[in-house]
């Protein structure tokens, strides 16, 4: 595994490129995305406004009912570090919403994740990889030695 340039956020037209899910899911057709992704609803860690984002599902636990969430942009992305401020959260998958909380996963479990992204996707988590900033080869070593880099939030479930 090679790291490129890692990603800033997206800004500009690449932005509303990235935001335009969140409408899906305002006009009630966030189900049309499925299972893999998900609406998530957060507090800004400056200005306390409640803030969205539609993030693909790396994970679900059926058992635990957690959902894992990479940090494609890195802990620079704002959902993340509002996350790290409040992680207290809603989120939405198709007409289901949850309250939840954010767990921060060390490198390890999150290269155990990568890795097993890449065994079931690995033409995406090829391209995914490279988008993030890593090359990788398709192998399981280097999908997991991505996986050690890259940022990983499991949402769990709050009664």
């Amino acid at each position: 595994m090679k790291v490129t340039q890692r990603p800033d956020p997206p800004t500009g037209i690449r932005r509303a490129f990235f935001r335009a899910p969140i409408y899906l899911y305002r006009v009630h057709l966030g189900f049309l995305l499925g299972g893999r992704f998900l609406l998530l609803e957060h507090v800004g860690r400056k200005t306390g406004a409640r803030r969205q984002v539609v993030l693909e599902v790396v994970n679900h636990d059926a058992v635990g009912d957690g959902y894992v969430l990479a940090a494609g942009f890195g802990p620079k992305s704002d959902w993340y570090r509002n996350l790290r401020a409040q992680p207290n959260a809603r989120i939405q998958l198709g007409r289901r919403r949850l309250s939840v909380t954010a767990e921060f996963l060390d490198p390890e479990t999150g290269a155990d994740f990568m890795a097993h992204y890449g065994s079931e996707h690995p033409k995406l988590g090829m391209r995914i990889a490279r988008g993030m900033g890593f090359d990788v080869d398709g192998s399981a070593a280097d999908f997991r030695a991505a996986g050690r880099e890259i940022r990983f939030v499991r949402l769990r479930p709050r009664a």
